[in-house]
């Protein structure tokens, strides 16, 4: 299966009255960093807060074009149900988005904000899933695919237009990868264009189905999909994106959750971003030198903004040990008057911040006249944390690194 730039350019035309023309913003910190220059694609900042409610958008305006003005029902616990509910109301349909029990409360209330019917089913997306499908047989409703469905490509395929229009000369385009309808229609688009172009995806590594598929030519699910990154956990893309991403894309990389995490915080702090894992991950690919973007215009693609606030200080914790800006350790000190005063001096003569301590008494491998005392600090970087540390155990402490 192909997608003529002809579909894509005309779904483009049926979202302008729609989206947002998110920024394109050259990032001098991340430049530096790496040699090229970077620009950030801030979809983050599109309506929804994702790029999912191009796909969404798209495939409803056509369905309409075609008479089918039945109801429609997904199946998602994140960007996809906030995008068909806000497509649907914006067309005049009705729309049921079916969800995880454990799904967030915040994305709950969200999509049921723009006016869709949520229905919480299950224990998991796969739960979901079979709900949705039981509804759509039971009312007569579509079905909308997150990924797998032409048009939603197609849709998703605008934002390569934009950033072709924007950037003329650019070098490569780094996209997240999940189910593969972004890569595929962003790919798909850039290449019937500009060929000269570079396209890549970038997976989370505990979710690389789309780059095990690629590696192999052929769809690869996989058994399990783990990583702080959910908007890209898959274990099955889907069988028309994987097609689209091997004839058009350039290649796929993985990147670990601690360099995601570290991406994020960046964001955070360099550009005021705020980002969820899925939509770093080509930031993450590209400061890891998973790509080498040296002397290259290059644009990431930021996917999504949709991170619930209570997982944003457990990301910022990663981001701050990943970066060496914090450390964790046990001490084992003598449990006598003192001892932790004297560990505790060493610490601010080194001039590390303390954040946390915590005595632990009962470790069944101590001796009986010894207690440990786990530690959390901030420190000014992965030099001044080895010097922290040694200035510790020259003192005679015995310190154990945590993770």
């Amino acid at each position: 299966m192909n997608i003529e730039l002809s579909q894509i350019e005309l779904a483009a035309e049926r979202l302008k009255p729609i989206l947002h023309h998110t920024e394109l913003d050259l990032s001098s910190t991340f430049s530096a960093m790496t040699g090229g220059r970077v620009f950030l694609k801030c979809e983050n900042r599109q309506k929804t807060g994702s790029f999912k409610i191009r796909g969404a958008s798209n495939k409803i305006a056509a369905m309409i074009e075609r008479g089918e003005k039945c109801s429609v029902v997904a199946s998602s616990a994140g960007n996809h149900a906030q995008g068909v509910a806000y497509a649907a109301s914006r067309f005049g349909i009705p729309a049921t988005i079916v969800m995880p029990k454990a799904a967030p409360i915040a994305k709950v209330q969200a999509t049921a904000g723009y006016g869709a019917r949520v229905v919480l089913d299950g224990d998991c997306y796969d739960d979901a899933y079979a709900r949705a499908l039981r509804i759509c047989e039971e009312e007569g409703a579509a079905f909308l695919h997150p990924y797998n469905d032409p048009e939603v490509i197609a849709g998703q395929g605008t934002l390569g237009l934009e950033i072709l229009a924007d950037l003329p000369y650019v070098d490569m385009i780094v996209v997240p990868a999940g189910g593969g309808g972004l890569l595929a229609g962003v790919a798909c688009a850039v290449k019937q264009i500009n060929p000269r172009v570079k396209v890549y995806g970038v997976q989370a590594e505990g979710a690389d189905a789309i780059a095990r598929s690629f590696k192999e030519k052929k769809l690869v699910c996989t058994d399990s999909a783990a990583t702080i990154a959910d908007g890209i956990a898959v274990k099955a893309p889907g069988d028309i994106t994987v097609e689209l991403i091997n004839r058009y894309a350039d290649g796929v990389v993985t990147v670990s959750d601690s360099e995601i995490a570290n991406a994020i915080l960046l964001l955070i702090e360099r550009c005021k971003q705020v980002v969820e894992p899925a939509g770093a991950t080509p930031l993450a690919a590209v400061l890891s030198g998973k790509l080498d973007v040296k002397g290259r215009r290059v644009v990431c693609v930021m996917s999504g903004g949709n991170i619930d606030v209570s997982f944003i200080q457990s990301i910022i914790e990663r981001g701050l040990v990943a970066r060496h800006r914090r450390i964790k350790f046990i001490a084992t000190l003598l449990d006598r008057p003192g001892s932790l005063v004297q560990l505790l001096n060493v610490l601010a003569d080194s001039g590390a911040n303390i954040l946390t301590v915590e005595h632990d008494k009962l470790n069944a491998g101590l001796n009986p006249n010894e207690t440990n005392v786990h530690i959390a600090c901030e420190v000014g970087g992965e030099e001044h944390g080895r010097a922290v540390i040694d200035a510790l155990r020259q003192r005679g402490f015995r310190i154990e690194l945590e993770q």
